[in-house]
């Protein structure tokens, strides 16, 4: 993870440099905010890598003596059939469309969200799932 996370520092370094670059040249603000934007996520991202490296073990990556096998294993556990992203994408959609719509729409894409968010929650506590 030291690796990814100092890969998102130099990247976000480039995209700070080139938005300065762009906003001196074109004036232009959207594509300007844009890339700052763009800069803000990609130094959240490689704090986030540099700041969990720092609390768990080294992975094989963080080794140059390592094989390509030495990475192999269990990953991590991914939910093989879950709806309710599904649901939240919906009730996501239906938030962004009240913006164009409406704003009353979101009246009806809030209850969506929430059935969804706590649907994915608590989704190993009960049902046939409880057991994983």
């Amino acid at each position: 993870m030291k690796i990814q996370g100092r890969m998102f520092f130099w990247l976000s370094i480039f995209i700070l440099a080139m938005a300065i670059v762009y906003g001196v040249w074109s004036k232009e603000p959207a594509g300007t905010t844009a890339l700052f934007l763009a800069f803000g996520l990609s130094i959240m991202i490689g704090f986030y890598l540099g700041f969990t490296a720092k609390r768990v073990d080294a992975g094989a990556q963080d080794n140059k003596e390592a094989d390509v096998a030495d990475d192999a294993g269990e990953v991590g556990f991914f939910s093989p059939h879950s709806w309710q992203p599904l649901a939240l994408g919906f009730g996501g959609a239906l938030a962004f469309l009240s913006v164009a719509i409406g704003w009353w729409l979101l009246y009806f894409s809030v209850p969506v969200i929430m059935i969804g968010l706590y649907g994915w929650v608590f989704e190993y506590y009960r049902g046939e799932n409880r057991t994983q």
